[in-house]
């Protein structure tokens, strides 16, 4: 088929074309809105998955809907050793010139703005995320040099300034799972200040699955705060079908049914391996319908192509000695593995080993379950680490 209008989309934080089997989590996010804009109560949203699950790709639906109902809207993902407070700063000086343009700004508004700047004097003293608001600091708000006090009182004007102005702020956190734990529990804190005064302010996040534990930790009124409704792997029989099928009918393609139930097999409904899959036989097949042997044929492209863009440029951060760890746990198997039986395939104690184990869960390629235990954070890493390092069950 022409690769010009080739309908599946690949890519990191990318919309595919058939956005399925997420219905029930826009739904909330939509009720989430409504309620807060009534003047209800209701609980922020972490939604929590593996990588290629499409959790970015939610956060983005979520945007739309949002500014479809002129909520002021801010996006930012974690990045590690990047500052928190300037960064979040910067959130809310976009914020606040969403709520209104400055020549029309309420005394709420000048207020926030009065406190942002005395929070980003407070932790980024060249101020340079108040350019162009011309407020002066209000002492005693947001100077304590305190974060969670801090930041509470910024949240808290912010959503009075938004509730002045009949409309509402959604943070869209993505890679939530890299923030500090101060920082975490100072986002938690503010926004339980927010929730009891039933402010329109609200925030989305996006992490791996240990975000839950993590807040749990910082706060232990966390799970009374948000909900973490999990995503993964597409429903075999409907969604992830559909995900293929969807895409190519509008343009005249069809795919046999003994073609799709293998490519479904495969991939284990993965989105991000459907949409790779789908791309890479669309390029390879000349005719409709695509047959089994068509998907077959192109198989060893599709994990060559996930290996080079999925999985390579993961393994490629590790050092020798968190590689034969990694090795060590597909051996395994593709479940949580115990510590110390991974530790024993590497022959090191669990003490020894505990290190090496620690800087994969810092760098996203692990999380930890349950005590003792950790997983991929990858689909079928597994897979990858068998078959592209083999010489490591050597060692």
């Amino acid at each position: 088929m022409d690769p010009r209008k080739n309908p599946y989309a690949p890519g990191a934080g990318t919309k595919p074309p058939a956005l399925v089997g997420r219905d029930r989590q826009i739904e909330s996010f939509d009720i989430l809105l409504e309620r807060l804009e009534n003047g209800y109560v209701e609980q922020s949203m972490i939604v929590t998955g593996l990588r290629g699950v499409g959790k970015t790709v939610l956060l983005d639906v979520f945007r739309e809907k949002a500014e479809a109902r002129d909520w002021a809207t801010v996006e930012w993902e974690v990045e590690k050793n990047v500052t928190f407070a300037p960064r979040l700063a910067a959130q809310v000086r976009r914020a606040l010139l969403q709520i209104a343009p400055k020549a029309r700004w309420t005394d709420r508004l000048l207020r926030a703005a009065a406190i942002l700047k005395s929070f980003t004097v407070t932790f980024n003293p060249d101020g340079a995320m108040t350019a162009g608001l011309d407020v002066e600091a209000l002492a005693g708000l947001g100077d304590s040099g305190a974060l969670s006090e801090d930041l509470t009182d910024l949240l808290v004007a912010t959503g009075e300034a938004a509730q002045d102005q009949g409309v509402g702020v959604v943070f869209l956190i993505d890679e939530i799972q890299f923030l500090q734990p101060p920082e975490l529990e100072a986002l938690i804190v503010a926004l339980h200040k927010c929730t009891r005064r039933s402010l329109p302010i609200t925030l989305v996040g996006a992490g791996l699955p240990q975000i839950p534990r993590l807040a749990g930790e910082a706060k232990s009124y966390s799970e009374r705060l948000f909900r973490f409704p999990r995503i993964g792997e597409l429903d075999a029989a409907t969604y992830a079908r559909d995900a293929l099928i969807l895409p190519a009918r509008p343009l005249g393609v069809e795919l046999e049914p003994e073609a799709v139930d293998f490519m479904v097999d495969y991939t284990q409904g993965y989105p991000y391996f459907l949409q790779e899959y789908g791309r890479i036989v669309w390029d390879e097949t000349s005719v409709s319908p695509v047959t089994l042997h068509d998907v077959r044929s192109v198989l060893p492209l599709v994990e060559g192509g996930l290996d080079e863009s999925f999985f390579r440029v993961r393994a490629d951060r590790t050092t020798d000695l968190e590689l034969r760890y990694l090795y060590a746990m597909a051996e395994l198997g593709p479940l949580p593995q115990r510590a110390s039986e991974v530790a024993a395939r590497i022959r090191r104690t669990v003490e020894q080993a505990g290190p090496i184990r620690s800087r994969l869960i810092d760098k996203g390629l692990l999380y930890t379950p349950g005590h003792g235990y950790a997983a991929f954070t990858v689909p079928q890493f597994d897979r990858f680490m068998l078959r592209r390092h083999a010489e490591l069950g050597e060692c």
